[in-house]
């Protein structure tokens, strides 16, 4: 697989926009939508000053809270080094897409016994990439904090024998909004197992995530994105309802892809993993960072996977 790395020009003009400019245009929009409404006047009672209407107040309080997050994230965007401040993600569809098997990925009587499907991208035209991490192995509180500041959505997929070590990371993950998922229980390479075997691995691993931080998952991802048919059947008899694969992989210091144009696109979902210098030449903020700047560059958003499954 064609590895391929990105160099991005500090452009303060780009990097960060002027402070208050998205609150002044949502004001602007909202105070035209209320004068077409009619008059934002209430009328007093006789011998009283006229009162500034409730709207004119909400509109006031609502530019406040998008000015200081505006504020919050560019200071954030400043203080993790990235060259652009992160793009906000659109609202959820109301509407969730239909997910399904990706063509040549299906095993046998997929469809028939409707076991979860494999999928690499979700379905939608808005510019939105989804991150996911796997495994669990490097505990890095810088990566809790920078994910925190600059409020980036991710999903977890945690194998027991990386994580048995340090549950509290991953619960302080999970109090944070991160939904944590099943990567099995020792990682193995799950084809060359009996049904029975790959069972005790996916259910297993869910019991540990149930035990620990209070929910079953409904998301699996085999270990080396490796499956066959008694994978499925397993994971859906453990309570699984999607396996979600990947459509690029980012690293320290490189990306890689499963496209020929070597690209990503609208609904991709993006694989990284918890690893740190024992392993990579950097840290997971600094794999962050790359992700980051070509997402923002090539004008995406990092959207929650789970709110479109």
């Amino acid at each position: 697989m064609r590895v391929v790395g990105q160099n991005y020009k500090n452009r303060s003009a780009r990097r960060f926009p002027p402070r208050g400019a998205v609150a002044v245009l949502a004001v602007a929009a909202l105070a035209a939508g209320c004068a077409q409404g009619g008059s934002t006047e209430v009328r007093p009672a006789h011998g009283q000053q006229p009162l500034r209407a409730a709207p004119a107040r909400a509109l006031e309080g609502y530019a406040e809270k998008l000015r200081a997050a505006h504020t919050a994230r560019v200071a954030a965007a400043r203080r993790w080094g990235l060259a652009r401040v992160p793009l906000t993600a659109p609202a959820p569809p109301a509407e969730k897409p239909v997910i399904r098997t990706r063509r040549g990925f299906e095993v046998h009587d997929h469809d028939e016994l409707r076991l979860p499907p494999v999928f690499t991208t979700v379905p939608t035209r808005q510019k939105i990439v989804f991150l996911t991490i796997d495994d669990g192995a490097e505990k890095d509180p810088a990566f809790l904090r920078m994910m925190s500041d600059l409020k980036i959505p991710y999903t977890a997929f945690l194998s027991d024998f990386l994580i048995r070590k340090d549950y509290g990371y991953f619960r302080r993950m999970r109090e944070s909004g991160v939904t944590l998922n099943n990567h099995t229980l020792h990682h193995p390479y799950l084809p060359a197992l009996s049904y029975v075997r790959q069972k005790r691995e996916i259910c297993g691993m869910q019991d540990v995530i149930e035990k620990q931080y209070g929910k079953r998952p409904a998301l699996f991802r085999p270990p080396y994105g490796n499956y066959d048919a008694a994978t499925l059947r397993a994971a859906k008899s453990c309570g699984i309802r999607y396996a979600p694969l990947w459509a690029e992989e980012v690293f320290v210091d490189h990306w890689e892809y499963r496209e020929w144009d070597r690209d990503i696109h609208p609904g991709d979902i993006v694989l990284s993993h918890f690893r740190g210098r024992r392993d990579w030449k950097g840290t997971m903020p600094d794999m962050i960072r790359r992700f980051l700047d070509k997402t923002t560059a090539r004008g995406y958003a990092v959207a929650r996977l789970e709110d479109y499954l």
